[in-house]
C-alpha cells in the first residue's frame, strides 16, 4: 500500500515548511546526449544535498508525538543519515548514526556538523544496520527503519512536485536504495493517475533488488560498487520489493564505468555535481538511448554528496572524451 494523494499533500506540506520544491531542468547538452527530452529532477538542491530530507522531516513530525521518544539511531551510508540528524536536532532529540567502516568521509563529517554521535561499524550497510537495530535495544534507542510508509511519503513529495510540474513524461527512471524512492514515485503517479513508467536503477556490482525482481524473491547479493554507496544494499526491503513488483516496469543495472560517465556528463552540461547514485538515473538512460528516441525521459539526481577526492578522480578519468553529444 503506498501513500494517497492526500497523504503525500500532507507530506508536501511539513516538507515545504522547510524547503522550497526542487527544480526540474531540461538542460541542453542532456537532450543531446540523450538524443530526446530530457528533464532532471535536482534533489541535489535539498539543504542536505540529497532526497532523504524529505523522508526524515515527515517521520520526524510524526514521531515528535510521541512522547516516550528520548533518542533515536539509525544505519545509513550517509544521506539518510544527514535527514535523521537534521529532522533529530529540529526537534531536540538525540541522534546516533551508524555508518559502515571506510564510509564516505565528508558524509561523516556533514552527519556529525548535524550533531549526531557517528558509529563506525561492519564492513557494509547491513552490518551497520544489524548493529544499529542491537544497539537500540541496548540503549533504549528508537530505531528508524531504512524503509517506512512515513519516509515513502516523505521522499514522495519529489516524485509528486516533478510529476505535476512535467506531465508529459512518458518514462522516469529511479535509483534504488533501500526503495523509499522509487516507491515514492510509484506513489505519486498513482495518486495523480499518471501513465509514466517507472524504471528502477541499480549499481551492476550491488544487484540484491536486480536478482529479487527477476526471481520475484528477495534475494541477497554481495556489494563491491565503489561509486554507488547510496545504492548499495546487499538485501532488499521486503515491503518495498512488493511494490516495486507489482509497479515498476523494469530494472536496470548500471556499472561504475557507466556511473563515473554520467557523473563527467551532468557536470559538463549542467555544472551540477552528482554522486554516484545520483547520476544513476542519467547512466541508464544512456545506456537505454536506443529505445527512449521520440519519448520524454526524466531522471532523478538524487543527491550529489560524492567525495571531493573521488570526484576529482572521476572527472579525471574523462579527461580524454569528448562533450556530452558530440562526436
Amino acid at each position: 500500500m503506498t501513500p494517497s494523494l492526500s497523504e503525500l499533500e500532507a507530506a508536501a506540506a511539513i516538507v515545504h515548511a522547510i524547503m522550497p520544491p526542487t527544480p526540474q531542468y531540461a538542460w541542453p547538452l542532456l537532450k543531446e546526449a540523450l538524443g530526446t527530452e530530457l528533464w532532471v529532477k535536482h534533489e541535489n538542491h535539498t539543504p542536505i544535498g540529497a532526497f532523504k530530507l524529505r523522508g526524515g522531516l515527515v517521520y520526524f513530525d510524526h514521531l515528535a508525538r510521541d512522547p516516550k521518544v528520548r533518542g533515536v539511531i539509525s544505519a545509513t551510508r550517509g544521506n539518510h543519515g544527514q535527514s535523521v540528524g537534521f529532522a533529530a536536532r529540529r526537534h531536540g532529540l538525540p541522534a546516533t548514526i551508524v555508518v559502515p567502516q571506510g564510509n564516505s568521509i565528508e558524509k561523516n563529517a556533514a552527519m556529525r556538523a548535524l550533531g549526531v554521535e557517528l558509529i563506525e561499524h561492519g564492513e557494509d550497510f547491513q552490518a551497520a544496520r544489524e548493529f544499529a537495530e542491537s544497539l537500540a535495544l541496548e540503549r533504549k534507542l528508537h530505531a528508524i527503519p531504512p524503509f517506512h510508509e512515513h519516509l515513502v511519503a516523505g521522499v514522495g513529495t519529489y516524485s509528486l512536485e516533478f510529476l505535476r510540474a512535467r506531465p508529459e513524461l512518458e518514462v522516469v527512471y529511479v535509483p534504488i536504495g533501500m526503495g523509499s524512492g522509487i516507491c515514492g514515485m510509484v506513489a505519486a503517479r498513482e495518486a495523480l493517475g499518471h501513465r509514466t513508467e517507472i524504471v528502477g536503477v541499480v549499481s551492476a556490482h550491488a544487484r540484491a533488488y536486480a536478482e529479487s525482481f527477476t526471481a520475484r524473491r528477495a534475494i541477497a547479493a554481495p556489494v563491491s560498487t565503489r561509486l554507488a554507496d547510496g545504492m548499495a544494499c546487499r538485501a532488499p526491503h521486503p515491503q518495498a520489493l512488493e511494490i516495486i513488483w507489482r509497479q515498476v516496469g523494469r530494472i536496470v543495472e548500471v556499472s561504475d564505468t557507466e556511473v563515473a560517465a554520467a557523473m563527467r556528463h551532468l557536470f559538463i552540461a549542467t555544472h551540477n555535481t552528482a554522486e554516484g547514485a545520483g547520476a544513476a538515473g542519467f547512466a541508464a538512460a544512456m545506456q537505454e538511448r536506443g529505445r527512449l528516441a521520440g519519448r520524454c525521459v526524466g531522471v532523478v539526481l538524487s543527491g550529489g554528496n560524492v567525495d571531493r577526492e573521488l570526484f576529482r578522480e572521476v572527472l579525471g578519468e574523462g579527461g580524454s572524451e569528448p562533450p556530452p553529444g558530440r562526436p
